[in-house]
This record gives structure tokens, sequence and C-alpha cells, in this order.
């Protein structure tokens, strides 16, 4: 398998946690427990990141701490052992930190106005000379409902539906200026021609905004759009819309299967295949040998305390697992998953088919959270990056490095050179923006506005 290199390569985010993604990699000796709103750590890690070329950092993000578990956040904090920075924020220091290396950052579309979305992308587009990406994602509890004027989250056809309009209004201001609009003539005192601007006027089901957006057209035209998720009602939206996708998938064969579909989705929406990028998490647990790799997997999972995969679960699910017997099987409570439905219908189905206990299934959850995890050797953990890739399972991967910052540093510098070597990955950038790493096109300025 380390033979002749694909016609294609590998697409690479890192994502970035400061804790890591193992609920338990925080606790290993080797993993870094410091200020998690230190800049200098998130720019360390950028710019190793941008030294391996990766195509982008990834950065999720969540509107609550997790409370659903018993109805407190005391069984979260047994993971999350420091804060998360504001997404923007941290994105908009690190564009100024690097050169080259894409900047993805969460933004839900449940609770937050699709004009103040489309400014702050516009703008770190702008800062970064053209490499934002907009991670959009509709959230899924209770606890963040609650923090924005609301006592429950939205149901999962209603989200969906207001996503997909606050997406066509976000994308309808960032063209609300044509890209010669700045004409910048000292001599007639004219800085822009307002002939180009245009008004949105929108007036839908759930946003109104006239437009235009303040500030220019993207360098991008349109910052890249990434959307997270499994289910149906995620598929037909993201099939539309979507530029990267980001799903979970454990196994080779689900997600060929995945790969298949949706791309077939794409082309029925009047796509091209390969515009959209399907980017799995990939947890990669790297060591010197195949022996040693699976050494550091089973200290992982002997710190993991079952109440950390639990309360994640519920949160996730928007269902209190606090009600249910840790000890005793896992209830069929698929109808009852209001949150992250079609991730979760999955993993509840497969723990009744094991006839695992709720504790088992916490302990599992936590040391992958259901994204596949690759074992070994850098060359070993290559080979399973170039099957995926080969077999049409993956354009990629976001490396969901289980603790920090060796973790992370053990992919950038081992795994990635392994790559590099087999011709899977970029030796250099080729181009300056997120969307030229990606090979997806600049998009046309639809015109929906009027004068």
């Amino acid at each position: 398998m380390t033979q002749p290199p694909v016609n294609r390569q590998l697409h690479l985010a890192l994502f970035v946690s400061h804790a890591g993604t193992h609920l338990a990699g925080w606790r290993l000796p080797e993993a870094e427990t410091g200020n998690a709103l230190d800049i200098r750590w998130y720019q360390q890690l950028a710019q190793k990141a941008e030294a391996a070329r990766l195509d982008m950092l990834f950065v999720a993000d969540k509107l609550a701490l997790d409370d659903i578990h018993g109805g407190s956040f005391d069984a979260a904090v047994s993971w999350r052992p420091n804060g998360s920075p504001e997404p923007l924020a941290l994105l908009s220091a690190l564009s100024v930190l690097t050169s080259h290396i894409g900047l993805g950052a969460t933004i839900s579309t449940s609770y937050h106005q699709p004009y103040h979305a489309a400014r702050q992308f516009a703008t770190l587009d702008h800062f970064s000379g053209g490499r934002a990406a907009w991670n959009a994602v509709t959230s899924v509890n209770d606890g963040e409902a609650r923090n924005f004027g609301f006592d429950q989250h939205l149901g999962h056809a209603e989200r969906y539906a207001k996503a997909a309009e606050f997406l066509d209004v976000v994308r309808g201001l960032w063209d609300s200026w044509q890209d010669e609009a700045i004409v910048a003539d000292k001599a007639s005192g004219r800085y822009a021609d307002a002939s180009k601007l245009h008004y949105l006027n929108h007036d839908g089901e759930h946003f109104k905004v006239r437009g235009p957006l303040n500030l220019p057209r993207p360098p991008q035209g349109h910052p890249v759009l990434i959307q997270a998720g499994v289910s149906a009602v995620f598929q037909s939206l993201a099939a539309q819309n979507a530029e990267v996708v980001f799903p979970v998938q454990s196994t080779l064969e689900k997600a060929q299967a995945f790969y298949r579909i949706f791309k077939q989705q794409v082309v029925d929406a009047g796509r091209q295949p390969d515009d959209v990028k399907v980017l799995p998490g990939l947890y990669p647990i790297i060591a010197d040998t195949d022996q040693q790799a699976h050494e550091l997997a089973a200290r992982l999972d002997e710190s993991i305390l079952p109440i950390a995969g639990l309360a994640f679960m519920s949160a996730s699910m928007n269902y209190d697992l606090a009600r249910h017997d840790p000890t005793a099987p896992v209830p069929d409570i698929r109808e009852q998953i209001r949150g992250s439905k079609g991730r979760f219908d999955v993993v509840i189905g497969n723990a009744i088919e094991a006839g695992w206990t709720l504790e088992q299934l916490g302990r599992w959850y936590a040391s992958s959270l259901a994204f596949a995890k690759f074992i070994g050797s850098p060359q070993t953990v290559a080979d399973q990056m170039q099957q995926w890739l080969e077999q049409n399972a993956a354009d990629g991967f976001v490396i969901m490095a289980p603790y920090m910052p060796g973790g992370a540093e053990r992919f950038l510098e081992q795994v990635v050179p392994e790559l590099q070597r087999r011709g899977l990955f970029r030796t250099e950038y080729q181009g300056t923006t997120l969307r030229e790493h990606l090979g997806l096109r600049k998009p046309q300025r639809l015109n929906r506005a009027s004068q």
C-alpha cells in the first residue's frame, strides 16, 4: 500500500481542541492542561499545522456548558477541564499569525442572525486574504436554547428549515456588493459605484433582512461552507449547499456507503460530485510502533470515567440519560432523541444490539465520540488513510487528536511526511485561499438582490 500515488490527494483539517477529543485524553501525564485561552498556545499549533501544509484549522463550538445529564454540569466537568474560546475571535487573531492555512469557525443558524454572521465571516475572509470557512450548525440542546431566551431547542425539521433560509440570506448578503464596486476615485470624490451595491430585501418565514452588507464582497466570493451531520435531513440540505461535510463514520464500510449515497445526492442537486469534499472525523492514536500505539490507546481508555461519555451523549441527544440505571441495558430511546438524531440513532441501535449497559456505552463513546479510530505507527495510520481515499470512503479527514498537543504533533510531524512521501498530500501550498487548497471554484455572484 506504500506504492504508487493515487490520482487525487487527501484534504486535511485539524480539529482545534485544547483538551484533546478523547474524553480522558487530558488526564494523560504527557497532556497539557494549561490556560485554554492563551493565544500563544493556539498560535504554535496553527503554525505547526501550516508548516505541515494542512488545508485548514477547524474550530467547533457549543453555546452552553453541557448540563442535560442530571440537570447540572457536574458530570460535564469530568472531561472538559478548560473553557473554550469564541471561534471567530480566535481565528481573527490567527488570521494575522498565519499566512496560508484555512480558518474554519462554527456559528449556529439557530441562535444568530444572518446579517451578523455574514458580516463576521466576510470580515474574517478579508482579514485572512480569503481563508475563511463557516461551519453552519443548527445546535443541539435545550441548554443552548436557555442562553438565548428560549425554554426548549427547536425541533429537528424546524431548525433545518430555518438553517436553509439562513444560508440563503447570508449568501445574498455576501453578493450584495459586486466584486468591482469600489472605485476609490479621488478626482470625483466617489469611493464606490452605487449601481453595484444592492438591497437584498429578503422577507421569509424566519428572517426579514434588507441589506446590503456594510462591507465589500469577500475575497473568496463566499467563505467556504462546512456542514456537519449524518441524518437524512442534513444530507438533503448539505447536498444542495455545503462545500465540505464533516460526518461521523466509524468504519470503512459505513463510510463507503455514506460517500456513495451522498455524492449521488450532490449530483441529483445539480452539482458535480467534487463540489463537496467529504471529510469524516478521524482519531489517530500514533506511536513509534503498532504495539506501542495500542498500549497508548489502552492507557487512554483506562482513564475514562463512564459518566463523561454519558454526559456528552445526553447533551448531544438532548435527552437525560441520568434517568436510567447506568448498570442496566441501554434503553431504546431513539424516538425521544431531539438533538443530534442521525448520529445517535446509530449509536443507540448498535449498543442495544451488542447488549451493552449504559456504563459500557459511556466508556465506548468517551473513547472516540463514534468517529473512526486509526491506531498504529505513522506508516500504519497512513495505510488506513490511503485505503479510505482509494476505496471511496473519504476525500480527506478532520484530524481529531486524542490528547494535546502531543497527539496533534505526532500526526503533523510523522504521519503527514509519510503521506507526502506517497504522493497523497501536498508538499507546498499551490494557492493562497482556502478554495484553492480544496480545489473549489469561486462562486459566481447571484443576482438575487435589487438596487
